[in-house]
């Protein structure tokens, strides 16, 4: 993946290069048709009401692309915390990123992904080891036997580096031209090594690594046309010599001009056929409302309908950060309130929703703690666990009395011009007036004698740090 902008003329430029890039162009319209969708079950960790657990419900991950510059962000972290189970670092991993100058390394940025990721038992994509793009100037002018050197030593230092912590490596990226040819693109490594350099790649690899998986990733191969069936033949004749190849990226970046291809299942079903796992690795949808709602939910549902559909990961976690921000392709909005699109995902996927959207406004501050009535009681005691200019995290406990209970309800009132960015551990109702939400358990909700769960939101301030009213705790 390139963090690319797409011009007029269909061409693509990058915001940190000004090279020529591909054009989003599919054949094969509409979107895609799928029954007999994978039941799930979901995880224990939050009852399927996240994007991770209820992927895990089925053995697959859901994860996104990760900017090392934005995790000090707290809405940025705390919906990748909550929502994903894996992680792509979006450049930080590339060739200029980490040897910029040939054979010094640095991988400062990419550590602090790796180890984000580590905390959170997330698992991490490497992206990517071979690549004609963000690519040194140093590497274009080496010879051939001197790049063949360049690529393997890139390869084993970087894998090495991470050995044990990558899940799986695109281990070449973007190699075959758009286009009805189905021929190799140009780059140095194609130029001066021939086809050849990704059979090597591939070898290298495993030779550094047996137990991480090696995958080859590509744009515009979503459905079958002369590209994909290019690859297609490689990976067929990968397998059939014994080359190490085990699993298929499919970037999936679909707009109105490049829409969801009606083969897209049946493409990504002939290549699990071959005998690799399939992923889909950058996926993101243009558009809004329930028409991106849709082309969400079939792309998923696509994916849970293939056993080696692996995982899914969205390119990029709010709109305003993503490679093409004006299309709003993401699953998040500017200020990480929960789409259309989210939701769809979500029900694909068999979970159900913990609430966090968009909200509005309330008034108040403060807290208050209180008992419910009859023999089942509960208190709320609303805690501060994180602030930082424009906003903080809050966390409510609940604690049970002296009889066990089934069930909670508890009130919560914003103060003016506040507005919730995220909840967790609990689903919301709004009243009319949309300023009080009410929250009840997402799967937490039964408590014995004494003991207590919690909830949390994130709060955008907007000026007003003051502390959210939380009402009298109702047990049943």
């Amino acid at each position: 993946m390139t963090i690319n902008v797409s011009d007029a003329g269909g061409r693509h430029r990058s915001p940190f290069r000004t090279f020529a890039r591909r054009a989003l162009a599919l054949g094969g319209a509409g979107l895609v048709s799928v029954t007999g969708v994978v039941a799930l079950s979901g995880s224990a960790q939050a009852a399927g009401s996240t994007l991770g657990a209820a992927a895990a419900g089925s053995g697959r991950y859901f994860g996104t692309a990760v900017a090392a510059n934005h995790l000090g962000e707290s809405g940025y972290a705390t919906t990748l915390d909550t929502e994903f189970n894996a992680v792509t670092p979006e450049n930080e991993m590339k060739w200029d990123a980490v040897e910029g100058t040939r054979n010094t390394f640095n991988f400062s940025n990419a550590d602090s992904i790796v180890s984000h990721a580590q905390s959170k038992n997330m698992k991490v994509r490497g992206h990517t080891l071979v690549w004609h793009s963000q690519l040194p100037s140093w590497v274009s002018g080496l010879a051939a036997t001197d790049l063949r050197t360049a690529m393997n030593n890139h390869i084993t230092q970087v894998m090495t580096h991470y050995k044990g912590k990558i899940y799986a490596w695109d281990v070449v990226n973007e190699a075959f031209q758009d286009g009805s040819s189905g021929a190799r693109r140009s780059s140095p490594f194609q130029d001066k090594l021939g086809d050849g350099f990704i059979e090597e790649a591939f070898k290298t690899a495993r030779s550094v690594d047996s137990a991480a998986k090696l995958c080859y990733n590509d744009y515009n191969t979503d459905g079958v046309n002369a590209k994909s069936n290019a690859v297609y033949n490689m990976v067929k004749d990968f397998k059939a010599r014994g080359v190490p190849i085990d699993c298929v990226g499919f970037q999936s970046h679909f707009n109105s001009n490049s829409p969801v291809p009606s083969d897209y299942q049946a493409n990504l079903q002939r290549f699990a056929d071959l005998g690799v796992d399939v992923q889909i690795t950058e996926l993101d949808i243009e558009g809004s409302g329930s028409a991106q709602a849709t082309n969400y939910s079939n792309v998923v549902k696509a994916c849970l309908a293939v056993t080696r559909c692996t995982g899914m990961t969205v390119w990029g976690i709010p709109d305003k950060y993503s490679w093409r921000a004006s299309g709003t392709p993401l699953l998040f909005d500017d200020n990480y309130g929960k789409k259309a699109a989210y939701t769809a995902v979500l029900t694909a996927l068999g979970g159900s929703s913990s609430g966090g959207g968009t909200t509005d406004p309330g008034t108040g501050g403060g807290t208050d703690p209180g008992t419910g009535t009859g023999s089942k009681t509960c208190t709320a005691a609303y805690t501060a666990t994180q602030t930082w200019q424009g906003g903080f995290n809050g966390q409510v406990t609940i604690t049970a009395g002296s009889a066990a209970i089934t069930g909670w309800s508890v009130k919560v009132t914003l103060g003016t011009g506040q507005t919730t960015t995220g909840v967790w551990n609990g689903t919301t109702a709004w009243d009319s007036t949309g300023k009080v939400m009410t929250v009840t358990p997402s799967y937490n909700g039964s408590l014995a004698a004494g003991a207590s769960t919690s909830f949390g939101f994130t709060v955008q301030a907007n000026g007003n740090t003051a502390a959210p009213t939380v009402s009298v705790c109702t047990a049943s």
